[in-house]
């Protein structure tokens, strides 16, 4: 597993802000596995169950209880530990949250930022970082086309808006105090582990575990899905492209999403009832449960494949089975999820390697 991504994480210290989430906790285990020394930093746990509970994150890494939004503490964490490189993926990370509180939506995704660039540069502007932003950054007009890295940032909503705003900061940071930073917009992920609130997976599993029916906000409303994984890797892959390279890099925004057709949010549903073929769920046809969030959304990637020959590898129905057999294992208890995490590392690092991915060969 070492030898992929160069091995170039192998004993190098990586700071992973937002640890405790969906994706955060993953890529801990997935440095793990890489021989990496981890440490996170997140404000709390933010879902019952999370991946880094039921994993035991909390044992394997050094973490750091700390708010974002607080600078002198986020300076601290990287004097102590000294980071060769982060992964900034904290946030506050709901559209229909930052409907309810856009005050906290902003300070932590625009503030947050600030912050950690600001560490960076007072502390080693030398660092590479990768800062994990999102789709939703783009000012969505609902265009039948695919968006650009160069489009117009921005949003209706204060999720959007704030995460367009995070980019500005950071092209600010890169340009003008030559922070060695790129920013990746990866489209909507899902997999094993995620219990956020109003993500369609985690609802569904939600409400079919205690035996609920789940309502379908927008099921026709069109969605880059991707797996966990996929994503993962383009941070990854950029992390190395950052310590190998860095003024090629810096400042340099990426999309990562799905290269094959987009599917609607009711495909995803139906796809993953294969799995629970006992169950139902409702549809809202009226719009009303569905404030702040776009119909129709999708990323052009052609930049990274050129730049990065990164592309996704998993068809549609193989991420929602990989999706459903992690959740499977965990309701079922059949054994430990830490180790069958890495087991599904290592079962997509073999599909990638059987497409030729690039970052395999390293």
């Amino acid at each position: 597993m070492t030898r992929i991504f160069g091995n170039i994480y192998k004993g190098k210290r990586v700071l992973v802000t937002g640890d405790t989430g969906f994706k955060g906790s993953w890529l801990v285990i997935w440095l793990k596995m890489l021989g990496a020394e981890v440490a996170g930093l997140s404000i709390n746990i933010p879902t019952k169950p999370s991946n880094y509970v039921v994993s035991g994150l909390e044992k394997k890494i050094e973490h750091h209880q700390v708010d974002i939004r607080d600078y002198e503490k986020v300076l601290g964490v990287l004097k102590s530990f000294r980071p060769d490189i982060i992964f900034h993926l904290a946030a506050q990370a709901l559209v229909r949250e930052s409907l309810n509180d856009p005050k906290t939506t902003f300070e932590t995704n625009i503030l947050g930022t600030v912050n950690i660039l600001e560490a960076m540069r007072k502390y080693n502007k030398n660092i590479p970082g990768v800062i994990i932003t999102s789709d939703k950054c783009y000012r969505n007009r609902e265009l039948d086309r695919s968006y650009l890295e160069n489009d117009e940032l921005g949003g209706n909503d204060p999720y959007s808006a704030s995460k367009g705003a995070a980019e500005l900061v950071c092209r600010s940071y890169a340009n003008i105090y030559s922070l060695r930073i790129v920013t990746t917009r990866a489209g909507n992920v899902i997999g094993g582990g995620d219990w956020a609130q109003d993500r369609i997976i985690p609802d569904c599993i939600r409400a079919w575990s205690n035996g609920k029916t789940p309502l379908i906000r927008q099921p026709n409303a069109t969605r880059p899905w991707q797996y966990v994984l996929e994503s993962l890797s383009g941070y990854l892959w950029l992390g190395v492209k950052l310590l190998k390279n860095p003024d090629k890099f810096r400042g340099q925004a990426y999309n990562l999403g799905p290269n094959k057709k987009d599917h609607l949010v009711i495909d995803l549903v139906k796809a993953l009832n294969k799995y629970w073929p006992e169950v139902k769920w409702r549809e809202d046809k009226t719009g009303k449960g569905a404030k702040g969030e776009c119909k129709l959304l999708k990323l052009n990637c052609r930049k990274a494949l050129s730049d990065l020959k990164w592309h996704t590898v998993l068809s549609f129905e193989d991420m929602v089975k990989m999706t459903a057999d992690w959740y499977s294992n965990y309701y079922t208890k059949k054994g430990d999820m830490y180790e069958f995490s890495t087991n599904q590392i290592k079962e997509y690092v073999k599909i990638a390697q059987k497409q030729k991915m690039i970052w395999t060969k390293q």
